[in-house]
């Protein structure tokens, strides 16, 4: 399993569950699917064509989900931040070989001994990837 999708797996695992659901912290995460839209009928005439909002990906808290996740931990994580805090909350192992495998996968082209460098950029690949995938995720910035 990619290394992204042991990110990934555990936070849309918790968005299928559904509000109140506590994660499972036993289970092995799965790689995370994009949403998928409703298939069409078998018959066009017998049903209206979809709307652009019923083809659209679903939309996910992932800052609820990621916010409950730190909540139910002793230690508090920065994940909105930080690469290794946030693989530390989905889980993960975040060592420097996790972060450089990661790195790889993602298709960092800089250099890996900068390391503050790679954790700033793995961690901006990992939240585009949340939000591609029909993530809501706050921008810092606003």
């Amino acid at each position: 399993m990619s290394i992204l999708g042991k990110i990934l797996g555990p936070i849309w695992e918790r968005a299928k569950a559904g509000p109140g659901h506590k994660p499972d912290r036993t289970a092995t995460p799965t790689s995370a699917p994009a949403p998928r839209p409703t298939p069409a009928p078998t018959s066009a005439q017998a049903q209206p064509a979809p709307t652009p909002a019923a083809t659209a990906p679903q939309q996910v808290d992932v800052d609820g989900i990621l916010d409950f996740m730190n909540e139910q931990r002793d230690q508090k994580l920065n994940w909105r931040t930080s690469i290794v805090d946030l693989m530390k909350l989905t889980g993960m192992d975040s060592t420097l070989d996790e972060r450089r495998e990661l790195a790889d996968e993602l298709g960092y082209a800089g250099d890996k001994s900068d390391t503050a460098a790679m954790n700033i950029w793995l961690h901006e690949r990992v939240l585009e990837r949340i939000r591609a995938d029909g993530g809501q995720i706050r921008d810092l910035t606003d």
